[in-house]
């Protein structure tokens, strides 16, 4: 793995041009990752051409903004993928046009690229990883306050404020080295946390109107309909996912979420793992936290079915 991380620096080092993209749909550890690694090759090296790509999220923008570049700035250019685990699912299909990919994640391997490719399922978050490169090597990737920010949001976005997923001592100690570059963390918290009069509005119409199926796999169904009713981005409404968690005999729970051409099913657990199910319909993710996608609603019960099928 250190020689790894080694080739990983290395190829910072030797490129030019540098291009960072992550997923689709990005939560805080994608954008975090992302936009922490841009701001650490910047502070390490000032004449590089760091770029990060893809979507914006309205409620995410305080961790950073998007660039928009056109095709040409991938000629020769290092692509680094960061906290995805299939290509599928990176933001921005231009990656294939840069001279180098290298992938950097923390889910299970389920689709090999990259150049060299570091997978390590251990870390909390691709921003612990992240952290740990730089901490591994210190002349050559140098953290600042920005970067410590970035990264120190991809962490508590994954652990869920150090409360869920692989909190190990050594994520802790990386938290606490981020926090001593005086960001204001609590700033951070209150970003991730606030709720918007339109948002608590639908969480109480989530605990009305959600079902359950006799093996404990609760579910609640978003249209655009309701979306549009509640005024509420698709972001923020999936973020109330864990409205679900704490009901009595609930294993599983899933929000399925209308896109303009898919329907987005997010899924989670407390004790089975859900990954599988997810890769049957083109998803993938953590054991107990995963995302798929599926065509139409009729499709929902088929996710529902396959659930089912791995509850106890």
């Amino acid at each position: 793995m250190d020689d790894i991380k080694k080739e990983i620096v290395e190829a910072i080092k030797q490129y030019s041009t540098i291009i960072i993209h992550r997923h689709l749909n990005p939560d805080p550890d994608a954008l975090g990752s992302q936009i922490g690694l841009l701001h650490v090759i910047k502070h390490s090296y000032p004449s590089k051409v760091v770029h990060a790509v893809g979507e914006e999220v309205g409620r995410l923008q305080f961790i950073g903004r998007m660039d928009v570049i056109p095709d040409d700035v991938y000629r020769d250019a290092l692509v680094v993928v960061c906290d995805t685990a299939n290509l599928s699912r990176i933001s921005d299909s231009r990656y294939k046009m840069g001279k180098r990919l290298i992938k950097i994640d923390h889910h299970p391997d389920q689709e090999s690229f990259g150049d060299p490719s570091w997978v390590d399922p251990s870390f909390s978050s691709a921003s612990e990883m992240l952290v740990d490169l730089c901490l591994g090597f210190p002349d050559d990737l140098k953290l600042n306050k920005e970067a410590a920010r970035a990264f120190y949001t991809g962490i508590i976005g994954d652990t869920g404020n150090f409360q869920k997923g692989k909190i190990s001592p050594g994520t802790l100690e990386i938290a606490s080295i981020l926090r001593s570059y005086n960001f204001q963390p609590e700033r951070i918290h209150n970003f991730l946390n606030i709720k918007t009069k339109h948002s608590s509005h639908l969480q109480r119409d989530i605990m009305l109107s959600y079902k359950r199926t006799d093996k404990g796999v609760a579910y609640f169904v978003m249209t655009e309909e309701m979306l549009s009713k509640y005024d509420i981005d698709r972001t923020e409404a999936s973020n109330l996912i864990n409205t679900l968690s704490g009901l009595k005999g609930v294993r599983i729970w899933v929000f399925f979420i209308e896109y303009p051409e898919e329907i987005r099913v997010r899924i989670r657990s407390r004790n089975t793992p859900i990954d599988s199910v997810a890769r049957m319909f083109n998803g993938g993710g953590h054991p107990f936290a995963s995302g798929a996608n599926i065509p139409t609603w009729e499709a929902v019960d088929q996710v529902i079915h396959a659930l089912n099928q791995v509850c106890p």
